[in-house]
């Protein structure tokens, strides 16, 4: 029973540092679009996007990151067979890219606090799909364990990927073409 409290705890943390990491882009993407606002809204919009990003990383993030991790320690401490297991391996792979994109994020943050943030708004949105596609492989390898044929689930993430770029092709389109930054 302890481990469904412990599996139970790890799901909540890990929705929380995965919500985190996919607002906290947001955020920098607005505020590097507020580099082209006239002051001084682009000096209160920076300086707001710059608390809210803080408080987000510092507070909601990191420490939903650690807790979801302590929480799989608790797991594989209870079930330590799941390190035996190929999907367990791969998946503790993706956790280790998720903490890379993580830190990454960090590093885009002490840019921020900086007064400017180094990336575009595109690549942004397109670094914004990074945590996505580490989520589909990560629930993925969870549920179908070794159900799953890597090369179709290689094929698929890359198939994922591609369209969501093209998506976010098709948005920049669409908001250059009805001036949604104008406004």
């Amino acid at each position: 029973m302890d481990y469904l409290y412990i599996k139970s705890l790890h799901i909540i943390f890990v929705t929380t540092w995965f919500a985190g990491l996919f607002y906290i882009i947001r955020l920098f993407i607005y505020f590097k679009e507020a580099e082209g606002k006239e002051e001084p809204a682009k000096f209160i919009l920076q300086k707001q996007y710059t608390l809210m990003s803080k408080r987000l990383l510092y507070i909601i993030t990191w420490p939903s990151a650690i807790l979801a991790s302590v929480f799989a320690f608790g797991m594989l401490f209870i079930t330590p067979v799941f390190l035996t297991q190929k999907w367990m391996i791969i998946k503790l792979v993706f956790v280790l890219a998720l903490y890379g994109y993580h830190w990454t994020c960090q590093i885009i943050l002490n840019q921020m606090i900086k007064g400017s943030i180094k990336i575009s708004s595109f690549k942004l949105r397109i670094w914004n799909e990074v945590a996505t596609i580490i989520l589909f492989a990560v629930v993925f390898l969870v549920v179908l364990k070794n159900a799953i044929n890597w090369i179709f689930g290689v094929l698929g993430i890359v198939l994922v990927s591609i369209l969501l770029m093209l998506g976010i092709k098709l948005y920049k389109n669409i908001r250059a073409k009805n001036n949604w930054d104008k406004n």
